[in-house]
């Protein structure tokens, strides 16, 4: 069956974000990366003649590559912000862990796709399309998943072992919108628009706002 497995693990509130996915999924606005008119773009603190092939690598994902899977949920990017070479090559990567029963959020990347290639244990994974349907998947070690641009989705390690993945985005920075903290947690939306907008009590959400806040 490739269903998350949600009912026996989730909450009420838990699945209100699923819910959440569903509703959110026509919502999403997409952009990409604007064509560049040369071959690659120098950083304007960087003198060319200075540029060598060190430029064009990078070596940040080796420990993310090397580490055994922690108890949540962890990434290591390789973006525009930790690569500046990518800028304008419409190109990153993403390591992705996950513990045992550790899960990636619903969230979206507004200006890339996102393809998903497991290279260790296995995942469920899942997204809500504009028209609200739901496509989920069970991945095991080799699979690949494309998550379309814009969409609502997320992974989930059901299992009792680590799973370790790689992400590759269409985009230098395919952005990060979180669904679960972008409206429960430091947007300070009021809490009976919420309510409302969820068709549930303001008690659910302080609860679900509780549980995001930040850790002392």
């Amino acid at each position: 069956m490739a269903a998350l497995k949600l009912n026996n693990c989730m909450t009420s509130s838990s699945l209100l974000l699923v819910l959440l996915a569903l509703w959110a999924a026509p919502l999403a606005a997409v952009a990409g990366d604007p064509d560049i008119l040369t071959d690659y773009i120098i950083p304007a603190t960087t003198n060319p003649v200075n540029i060598t092939g060190a430029f064009f690598s990078y070596s940040g994902l080796r420990g993310a590559l090397a580490l055994q899977a922690p108890e949540n949920f962890t990434v290591a990017k390789a973006s525009m912000a930790e690569f500046p070479a990518l800028n304008g090559q419409s190109v990153s990567y993403a390591v992705l862990s996950y513990g045992p029963g550790s899960i990636n959020p619903t969230h979206t990347h507004p200006r890339a796709s996102e393809l998903l290639l497991i290279l260790d244990g296995a995942l469920s994974v899942g997204f809500v399309d504009t028209a609200g349907n739901l496509f989920t998947q069970d991945l095991a070690a080799g699979d690949m998943f494309v998550f379309p641009k814009g969409t609502v989705h997320w992974q989930f390690n059901s299992g009792t072992q680590p799973a370790k993945a790689l992400s590759a985005f269409g985009s230098a920075a395919a952005g990060l919108v979180s669904l679960p903290v972008t409206l429960f947690g430091a947007s300070n939306i009021d809490d009976v628009v919420l309510a409302k907008s969820f068709k549930t009590d303001v008690a659910t959400i302080q609860k679900l706002k509780a549980g995001l806040a930040p850790k002392p």
